[in-house]
């Protein structure tokens, strides 16, 4: 299986329901790397996985939705815990999306998957990932 691997960085705000969360209940902030990891069996016509000016740009332009937002004012988000995981998937669904709507060109319809992870620390991180 052939990779290549973009990334970008997302700056939240949010809060958690529940105990298990301890003092993350309250508001607070929270950055992420953010790795987008492409993967195909065989690599196209052109010997790449995908064009990575193109992962760039929509990685980018996904992140860029999230960046500098409270996700508790957010109404896709309200009642929901944004936790990094639950955050990877999101990233990675709209990404699948905009694969599936040819965003990234003809060439990434031969993806096989996407892998998401988000970066909390450099001792922590968290990952989604999905077929395409």
């Amino acid at each position: 299986m052939f990779s290549i691997t973009v990334r970008d960085h997302l700056m939240i705000a949010h809060s958690f329901r529940g105990e298990v969360f301890g003092p993350a209940q309250r508001l607070h902030g929270a950055t992420y790397l953010v790795d987008a990891t492409f993967r195909r069996a065989e690599l196209d016509a052109d010997n790449i996985v995908v064009d990575i000016g193109l992962a760039t740009r929509e990685l980018g332009s996904v992140v860029g939705e999230l960046n500098y937002r409270n996700l508790d004012d957010e109404s896709e988000f309200r009642g929901t815990n944004t936790s990094t995981e639950f955050l990877a998937k999101v990233v990675a669904d709209r990404l699948a999306e905009r694969i599936r709507r040819g965003a990234l060109g003809e060439g990434a319809k031969g993806l096989a998957g996407l892998t998401v992870t988000l970066h909390e620390s450099h001792i922590a991180w968290a990952s989604y990932e999905r077929g395409l």
